[in-house]
């Protein structure tokens, strides 16, 4: 499995941006599709953004669509997620994650290794 560590969570105001990444050590990244779930309190941990293991292929929920763009560098094993426009119901803890495939897909039982998470919170 792929190890994963999430950083550059914060606090930010409403209309502002964050960039995420994450950072992958073990086996082999470059094969791997990748993704970002969040996880609100009280709600279940939901679909953000994936993306292919070449980098070609993306996908994003609807919710943010527009406003985040996943990226991958895989000479450096880091996936990054560009959140711009940011809004209160954003707040969640956002979590990479590894799949064992190379294509995009949202559905995260697809995943089989997590990082830890890291926490965002968009104030009003």
């Amino acid at each position: 499995q792929v190890q994963l560590v999430e950083s550059g969570g914060g606090l930010v105001q409403a209309g502002g941006s964050l960039r995420l990444s994450c950072a992958a050590s073990g086996r082999t990244f470059s094969g791997n599709a990748m993704g970002w779930f969040r996880q609100a309190p009280g709600k279940e941990r939901e679909f953000v953004a994936a993306i292919s293991w070449s980098g070609g292929s993306t996908y994003y929920a609807n919710s943010v669509k527009g406003r985040f763009t996943i990226s991958r560098d895989n000479a450096e094993n880091t996936v990054y997620l560009q959140m711009n426009s940011l809004k209160v119901e954003d707040t969640a803890v956002y979590y990479c994650a590894a799949s064992p495939g190379q294509t995009t897909t949202s559905y995260q039982y697809s995943y089989n290794s997590w990082g830890q998470g890291t926490q965002v919170t968009v104030s009003s």
